[in-house]
């Protein structure tokens, strides 16, 4: 059995965009599922006590960005880079595919106008199709976890989900995607899923690589880490970037 862990970066409202990141990004990982329950687990809670001795800490990009919620020691800059070389180590040799969707929020507006799909929804299609061609050639199964955010939000995509077991997508029948992927929940952040740690540590690099901020070695580690094509193709593949240009 294979899991997509997912989180998002950005804000998916298109009736206001901040121009400081005009991007809605939804991404996550690949792994087996015995992988996640085993190796992924014990290496993410070593990681956590060697740092901060206790695994119930979250991982979470916003909280390391402001050195909060238990993350005040990063204040310290020699502790800060000292960290982020250990966790840039990790995330390099944890095993998982990534996958990321970035939509354009102005771009996407623009184009479409009132016609213009959520960028959560739209992404999640995505996402869906590219996760059922990645365990279809394997003959997985496969499951999604994505992160609760509120009851609204997660009502709206359980919908969203339920239309894509009925309609299917535009490359996917239902029937298709169905027979592979049987499952999508919804898990809070406090609920400590490792895989929606990393998933959560992947998507704003992602975000920042979209828009052309320098480069970090977070990102570069993800790059080698996305779902590829036969000749080794990333856009399209393991990244994919609306509207398309």
């Amino acid at each position: 059995m294979k899991v997509l862990f997912l989180d998002e970066s950005g804000d998916h409202n298109l009736s206001s965009v901040d121009p400081q990141y005009p991007v809605f990004v939804l991404g996550g990982i690949i792994v087996d599922q015995d992988y996640a329950d085993g190796e992924l687990l014990e290496r993410v809670d070593a990681f956590k006590n060697a740092w901060f001795g206790r695994t119930d800490i979250i991982l979470h990009t916003a909280d390391i960005t402001r050195q909060r919620r238990g993350f005040e020691s990063l204040r310290d800059l020699p502790t800060r880079q000292r960290f982020h070389a250990a966790l840039n180590a990790l995330m390099r040799d944890l095993k998982y595919t990534a996958l990321v969707c970035a939509v354009r929020k102005d771009e996407h507006f623009s184009r479409y106008g009132a016609n213009a799909l959520d960028p959560y929804a739209l992404s999640l299609r995505v996402l869906v199709e590219r996760f059922y061609f990645e365990i279809d050639r394997s003959d997985h199964q496969g499951v999604i976890v994505a992160e609760s955010r509120d009851q609204i939000l997660d009502y709206n995509l359980k919908q969203e989900w339920e239309s894509l077991k009925v309609k299917g997508t535009e490359y996917l029948a239902a029937s298709q995607l169905t027979a592979r992927i049987t499952d999508l929940s919804l898990q809070h952040k406090r609920a400590n899923l490792v895989g929606l740690q990393i998933a959560d540590l992947i998507v704003t690099p992602a975000g920042r690589h979209v828009l052309e901020k320098p480069a970090r070695e977070d990102w570069e580690i993800i790059q080698g880490k996305l779902r590829r094509g036969k000749g080794g193709q990333v856009l399209g593949y393991g990244l994919v970037v609306l509207p398309k240009q």
